[in-house]
């Protein structure tokens, strides 16, 4: 497997895991999923903005234009529950495209950008784009044992299921 066929299985998984993980939280009730239930960004919903700002509003442009919007990582963006879920959905569904874009030796590079402090940066292209797909494995993972908490289990948000599914 090469370079490209791995990032694009991530990115299939990145949207597989973001509609699971949206369809095992609608029925937490309101209160639950705005609550602190100790995640690193609190809430559940604190949790997925945190998402929407880290992996599609700061990454994505940052792969796509080498740039870094001005974003506060614990920023609330959406507000509304549904909108919020929309936002991660479609977000999700924008790397495979992206990555259908760029030349196989893209991987291979570094990733230019400039960061939020207007600093020039040269990260290892692969190993930068992994670490994107991975912050949304661990995240997903701490609202998956929030679930659990809840007593509503969610094993199918894990990444063993998913790869056992598409064996």
């Amino acid at each position: 497997m090469n370079a490209h066929q791995h990032f694009t299985q991530l990115a299939r998984y990145n949207v597989w895991a973001t509609e699971r993980l949206l369809a095992a939280i609608e029925p937490v009730n309101e209160f639950d999923y705005r609550r602190d239930l100790r995640l690193f960004f609190k809430s559940i919903h604190g949790t997925l903005n945190h998402l929407l700002v880290g992996e599609h509003m700061l990454w994505q442009r940052r792969f796509a234009r080498g740039e870094s919007p001005k974003v506060e990582l614990n920023m609330e963006v959406e507000p509304e529950r549904e909108r919020l879920a929309q936002a991660l959905k479609g977000g999700a569904k924008v790397w495979e495209p992206l990555m259908a874009s760029w030349p196989a030796e893209r991987f291979d590079g570094k990733l230019s950008y400039t960061n939020m402090r207007g600093q020039a940066m040269n990260l290892p292209f692969a190993a930068t784009l992994a670490h994107v797909f991975n912050h949304g494995t661990h995240h997903r993972g701490q609202i998956s044992a929030a679930l659990t908490q809840l007593g509503q289990p969610a094993p199918e948000l894990d990444l063993v299921f998913f790869l056992q599914q598409t064996a």
